[in-house]
């Protein structure tokens, strides 16, 4: 790392190393793997959840329970970009932790599959009054004891943010986020590299498909800014910064990235990433000074990628074994499944 100011803040021996899994070498290939493999399938069962929001939009959720009645939290995992319940990385957390002991709610924002029924509305980076909505609207009983938020990519940035506004009131008992644009004009810039051709072609057209779903509540002038929308940044500038009362792309990236909210965490905090990550530039990390942020445990990987942590000695995500021993570690295990780790 470069002698950065991160160096002595990002490696925790009591974790396991993150070590490549052949033949997935490279951050690229991290990154794709699901897509050219496929995930693992999704759990039987399944609950389904409508949570109200102010304005009439209802949020739909699926939670898994484990088999037996444990004392863990309940984990409530946010996806990214274009992404929903059914994100190939998400379903891998939600298998391994609940099979772990944890119940976990995997929430679709506003808009996302297969809220978008329901809800005419449309999430965004920052938009964490509808987060601290979802979680007011759970069941008593999936709060009595307590939360633990889980962002996967953008969903990381949203829980980064939660966070550092002090988690709106709410049980909120730690936080994990994974492969974080946590600069968000960076990681649009970064995006729209040259190298990244593919990627950009690839979410720009996920995220415009996304959006004007029909049942979406949009103007005919909006719908046609999605639909014109040649890069990323011309989707936020034209689209998201208007529609949610921003000046531009640039005033939305600035009021709603995790970086600058950092500070204000209290909750102990697990913030994940590979710095070969191709979408999100390593130096939105190393460029921080942890040592100033004691509530948060930054792991900086030298390989990765982007929502991969393909590991060598197992077939479940480094990430996701990561996240549960640090959650035992926080006390906020399944009584008994952790004790001798």
């Amino acid at each position: 790392m470069n002698g950065t100011p991160a160096e002595s803040h990002v490696l925790d021996q009591s974790l396991p190393p993150f070590r490549e899994r052949a033949p997935w070498f490279g951050g690229d290939l991290q990154t794709l793997r699901n897509i050219i493999i496929g995930g693992p399938p999704e759990l039987p069962g399944g609950e389904r959840l409508l949570l109200a929001m102010p304005d009439g939009d209802r949020l739909a959720a699926r939670l898994d329970r484990p088999g037996a009645e444990t004392n863990a939290p309940l984990i409530v995992l946010a996806h990214g970009l274009a992404g929903s319940e059914s994100s190939l990385h998400g379903v891998a957390t939600a298998r391994y932790l609940v099979g772990e002991g944890w119940p976990a709610l995997r929430l679709n924002l506003r808009g996302a599959a297969p809220s978008r029924p329901t809800s005419g509305g449309r999430y965004h980076a920052g938009k964490t009054d509808d987060l601290a909505a979802a979680l007011r609207a759970l069941p008593a009983e999936l709060l009595r004891h307590g939360i633990v938020l889980i962002g996967n990519s953008l969903g990381g940035n949203l829980v980064l943010k939660f966070i550092g506004e002090g988690g709106h009131g709410l049980p909120v008992r730690a936080a994990i986020a994974v492969s974080t644009p946590i600069d968000l004009a960076a990681t649009c810039a970064r995006m729209m590299a040259p190298r990244n051709f593919a990627y950009h072609r690839y979410m720009l057209n996920e995220m415009k498909r996304e959006a004007l779903a029909p049942s979406a509540a949009l103007t005919s002038a909006e719908r046609a800014a999605i639909a014109g929308a040649r890069s990323v940044y011309e989707f936020d500038d034209r689209f998201v910064a208007p529609h949610f009362g921003y000046r531009d792309a640039q005033d939305y990236y600035e009021a709603n990235a995790a970086k600058n909210f950092l500070a204000g965490a209290s909750l102990p905090t697990l913030i994940l990433q590979a710095l070969d990550d191709p979408w999100i530039p390593a130096a939105c990390y190393t460029a921080i000074d942890w040592s100033t942020l004691p509530a948060i445990q930054p792991v900086l990987t030298q390989g990765g990628g982007h929502m991969g942590f393909h590991g060598a000695d197992s077939l479940t995500p480094w990430h996701d074994r990561v996240t549960a021993r640090w959650l035992a570690r926080q006390g906020l295990g399944p009584k008994g499944r952790f004790d001798t780790e």
